[in-house]
């Protein structure tokens, strides 16, 4: 079982901790993890671009001049697409980006980010986080006593408001629930920040 050392939020060490072999020590299938963090940007595609064709752009159904005798090439109506304000030939319509993946390739993705983070030593413990107030200057303090820094994710056991709402202003730093994780928020953090009743609640979860 992989072990790693446990913080107190003031930087002191406070001994050691194990983590789950399922989470931490899991295969890791980079195509798996592909899939999945594709499949979840794709979700987030919202797919309400649309454009008007030519039966739905207003405009005269007349045609614009007669068929033959002009010297010109036959036109049937201004709401061709060659003409100015004409509809749009094969341009973009509502529809949906998602991607179906499997509940058990999601959890393998997720166990082979988490894997892959603790095995590049972007993982630290730490035995809580707990604020007196909402403060992002206390926050502040204890991550540059923690020494951590670049993009971090929090992963906190359960709804904090303190945290979450002093963590708001800090634009490289995120606080997620450990129930809540997800292949592209793992991959995409510089380091995982994870309060220590965390892992039991990440255990239950994706073990």
């Amino acid at each position: 079982m992989p072990t790693t050392t446990l913080w107190k939020k003031d930087g002191a060490e406070a001994g050691t901790v194990e983590l789950p072999d399922g989470l931490f020590a899991a295969p890791v299938n980079e195509a798996v993890m592909h899939q999945a963090a594709t499949a979840q940007l794709a979700g987030r595609h919202l797919g309400t671009h649309d454009t008007k064709t030519r039966g739905e752009v207003s405009g005269s159904t007349k045609k614009p001049y007669r068929q033959k005798g002009t010297g010109r090439a036959r036109q049937g109506s201004r709401r061709a697409p060659h003409y100015a304000g004409g509809g749009v030939v094969f341009g973009p319509h509502p529809r949906s980006y998602e991607q179906r993946l499997p509940k058990k390739m999601r959890r393998l993705a997720l166990r082979g980010a988490l894997t892959s983070k603790f095995a590049d030593g972007a993982v630290r413990v730490v035995e809580d986080l707990a604020l007196d107030a909402i403060r992002t200057r206390d926050l502040i303090g204890f991550l540059d006593a923690l020494q951590v820094s670049g993009k971090v994710l929090v992963v906190a056991p359960g709804r904090d408001e303190r945290l979450e709402l002093s963590a708001r202003n800090l634009p490289t730093v995120s606080v997620i629930l450990a129930n809540s994780l997800n292949t592209v928020d793992v991959l995409s953090a510089d380091l995982l920040l994870i309060t220590q009743p965390a892992i039991a609640t990440m255990a239950e979860a994706y073990a």
